[in-house]
């Protein structure tokens, strides 16, 4: 009995655990764990935040959230990152940023250009660009282009490698590597296909902001996806260092430089208090991995290179709390100080998250022991726990709270705080300070902004968007009950501004059940001169578009032979070179023209257009042959002639021999084009044709060695003999005598020696050698 009650004891106490498990995490909704960070701007690029109508000058390295929008006035560009994604403004462009989450990514393009450049896409990941007149959806990692013109009737896009798909109303086309089209309205039925088009000066800048990320050394030492890795290569340098690992070191600072100065605090929702760092590398050591104070001097170490990185708004540890005052030339003020966090320090964000993101968070920047994380997670006193940091001599930074508040340059406002009090003020988890407007704006200058009929221009989407966020104005009263604190999901929804900002109608559009595909263009002249629009099959909303090449009819010798082989139920020989839609017609040489010859080893094989079927009435295509009166109609016969050959077999052209010696008769340039005769002569024996000396390779370090050749064993090349006499074989000569062979019809070269006759014994010649000798040989022979 009394072990049944402890079991039921136990059963109510785990039940209790995961109930208040499922309530924490039905309670949490973590942020996401990337944003999109402005990297680089050049010209005058303006910024809105989600809900504002102010347009600012951007900054370098703010954080961009969902609903933030940017303009890139005239001859002025940007770039934009996330993940590894890099996003290219062109110039008079207009861009706002409708869903950025850990999975999703969609922009929504206006007016103007984008380069976009995807090295990796995760499992699950999408990207999509949402243009008046389609909703552009990449499929893979690649390098792609997308313009809308100005008055927004049309847009162009462009897969220079990957694949994207387009979607319209009711339709969705593939498109493919290497392809362009422009599309007009929003049904994709008109467009255009265009080649590539050539790089212009947006795509060279692009393309050298490229070879910045792929030339980057710093991509050793971090995780593939942490964003604004490549800029520390030009302002620090790394080594191995005993107990951190890998360590960057900047080397443009000042000596009493420290982390977390040269920059400001803005209001990003939904983390709340951010720090934007005004130095071009400062946005990875800002947002990941810890700072150490390693030998008199900083330096980063990233976290694990195998972890996904998860984004943090500063990740830093506050001092003092509200009562924290300092003395400033005005009197004594309030103020607000913080310090970098260290390796192995843990990360207490100041947003509610669930233990899942707490975890992440920290092991993602840190080599950290979980049994810590959870320990700090679930002990609200942060208070007790010892900071390295904070001890170092200048690592607390402190600024007055107006100039926190109001996004000021840290670096002017800085106030010294002194290494006794820096070390004996508690530590607190958030600044308790309610942001105001000027904290979400900042303290930029008004800049330009894109024309209202762009900013009201709609759009297509292929997914639906979450809301618009609501304006500053509208959240104000709720943070300023609970400073420092960020609003929770369910707080921001139920803000709604008095007056709602003009935003764009978004049309989500019905996709297809399955895609299609648009034809390739068929040279780089299409640019010029773009292919006649393609006619499409009229279709029902959510149906499938098939597409239908405006192309020229076939002859009717074609159209003939297709239609005997379709009645017949018979497809077209698999070995053709082209289906035969597609094929040219080989016309066919008359009869009386063509020569009996003998049929190749090998005969090609081509197809041949042939006659209408029985009963089908239509005029001969000039430069056809018509088919036999037993072709219509017939299968088989049909078949033989399709497959029967069509290009005559030539004859063999005369073997020329060719010398490399310059002692042997040639024969005269006319002989060798002289006409074939009936009969080929046969090739001679392969002993009988010239051979030319070639001096062996000599060895390394010795002269190579001509061979020396005498003139009896030179060899002789004469005409051929008649076919009733044998030639002699030659004394001296390695060639054997060749065999008889018939007379043919080519002239020979003169040759002024005599020839043997038939029935005779050859001449003798005279044997070089003893002249005495020589003398009795021909005394016996006249005898």
């Amino acid at each position: 009995m009394k072990i049944s009650s402890q079991r039921r004891l136990l059963g109510t106490l785990l039940f209790g655990i995961l109930a208040a498990f499922a309530a924490s995490g039905w309670a949490y909704a973590d942020p996401p764990s990337r944003v999109a960070r402005l990297a680089a701007t050049r010209g005058a690029v303006s910024f809105s935040p989600g809900g504002e109508n102010d347009w600012v000058r951007a900054s370098v390295n703010r954080p961009l959230i969902t609903g933030d929008r940017l303009w890139a006035d005239a001859a002025s560009r940007a770039e934009l990152q996330l993940g590894g994604t890099a996003i290219r403004i062109g110039e008079t462009t207009s861009v706002k940023l409708l869903s950025i989450d850990d999975r999703f990514a969609q922009l929504q393009l206006s007016q103007g250009s984008l380069n976009l450049r995807i090295w990796r896409l995760e499992r699950g990941q999408t990207f999509e660009v949402d243009t008046p007149n389609l909703a552009y959806s990449i499929r893979r990692p690649g390098s792609y282009r997308i313009q809308v013109d100005a008055d927004g009737t049309s847009t162009t896009v462009a897969v220079r490698s990957g694949e994207a798909e387009v979607y319209g109303e009711g339709r969705a086309f593939l498109i493919g590597q290497d392809q362009s089209f422009r599309f007009f309205g929003t049904g994709l039925r008109d467009y255009d296909n265009l080649a590539i088009a050539r790089p212009d000066d947006f795509d060279r800048w692009s393309a050298e902001r490229d070879r910045r990320w792929e030339r980057s050394v710093s991509a050793r030492y971090v995780a593939p996806d942490l964003i604004g890795y490549e800029d520390l290569d030009e302002y620090g340098t790394w080594r191995a260092i005993a107990g951190y690992g890998n360590v960057w070191t900047p080397t443009r600072v000042a000596a009493d430089w420290a982390p977390y100065r040269d920059g400001h605090w803005a209001w990003v929702a939904p983390w709340g208090w951010t720090w934007v760092d005004d130095t071009p590398w400062g946005f990875a050591p800002s947002h990941y991995g810890r700072w150490a104070h390693i030998d008199g001097a900083w330096g980063w170490v990233p976290g694990p290179i195998t972890a996904r990185p998860v984004y943090a708004p500063a990740l830093v540890a506050f001092v003092g709390g509200s009562n924290f005052r300092l003395a400033v030339s005005s009197g004594n003020v309030g103020a607000v100080a913080w310090f970098a966090l260290g390796p192995r320090d843990v990360y207490r964000p100041s947003y509610a998250v669930s233990p899942e993101y707490f975890s992440s968070i920290n092991t993602s920047n840190t080599v950290i022991n979980t049994t810590n994380i959870t320990n700090v997670y679930n002990n609200t006193n942060v208070t007790k726990v010892v900071y390295v940091n904070q001890q170092v001599q200048g690592a607390v930074v402190a600024v007055p709270t107006a100039a926190f508040v109001q996004s000021r340059p840290v670096a002017k406002e800085s106030v010294r705080v002194s290494q006794e009090r820096a070390a004996s003020t508690p530590v607190v988890a958030l600044a308790p300070i309610a942001p105001v407007k000027a904290s979400v704006i900042g303290v930029a200058t008004p800049s330009a902004k894109p024309p209202e009929a762009v900013l009201v221009r709609p759009v297509l989407a292929k997914t639906a968007p979450p809301p618009e966020p609501a304006s500053f104005a509208a959240k104000q009263s709720a943070l300023a009950a609970n400073p420092g604190k960020p609003l929770d999901p369910a707080a921001m929804a139920a803000a709604k501004p008095a007056t709602p900002l003009a935003a764009p109608a978004i049309k989500v559009v019905t996709a297809p059940a399955q895609t299609g595909s648009l034809p390739r263009p068929q040279s780089s002249a299409a640019q010029e001169t773009p292919r006649p629009n393609v006619a499409l099959a009229p279709a029902s909303p959510g149906e499938t578009a098939t597409l239908r090449p405006a192309t020229v009819a076939p002859p009717p010798a074609v159209q003939a032979a297709r239609a005997a082989l379709a009645a017949a139920s018979v497809t077209a020989p698999r070995n053709l070179p082209r289906p035969l839609a597609e094929a040219e017609p080989t016309p066919v040489r008359p009869k009386a023209a063509q020569r009996p010859e003998p049929p190749k080893p090998v005969p090609s094989v081509v197809a041949t257009a042939v006659g209408p079927p029985a009963g089908a009435v239509s005029a001969p295509s000039p430069g056809f042959a018509r088919p036999p009166e037993g072709v219509r109609g017939n299968l088989g016969a049909a078949r033989r002639f399709l497959m029967r050959p069509t290009e005559e077999p030539r004859a063999p052209r005369a073997p020329v021999i060719e010398t490399f010696s310059r002692n042997l008769p040639r024969a005269p340039p006319q002989e060798e084009h002289a006409p074939r005769a009936p009969a080929a002569a046969p090739r001679p024996p392969e002993a009988s044709r010239p051979v030319a000396f070639v001096a062996p390779m000599a060895p390394p370090g010795r002269a190579a060695q001509t061979p020396q050749v005498r003139p009896t064993q030179a060899l002789e090349v004469r005409p051929p003999a008649p076919a009733s006499v044998q030639r002699p074989r030659v004394a001296g000569s390695a060639v054997p005598a060749q065999a008889a062979r018939p007379a043919a019809p080519v002239s020979e070269p003169h040759d002024p020696r005599p020839r043997p006759q038939a029935g005779r014994a050859p001449e003798r010649r005279d044997i070089p050698g003893d002249p005495k000798k020589r003398t009795e040989e021909e005394r016996s022979h006249q005898s």
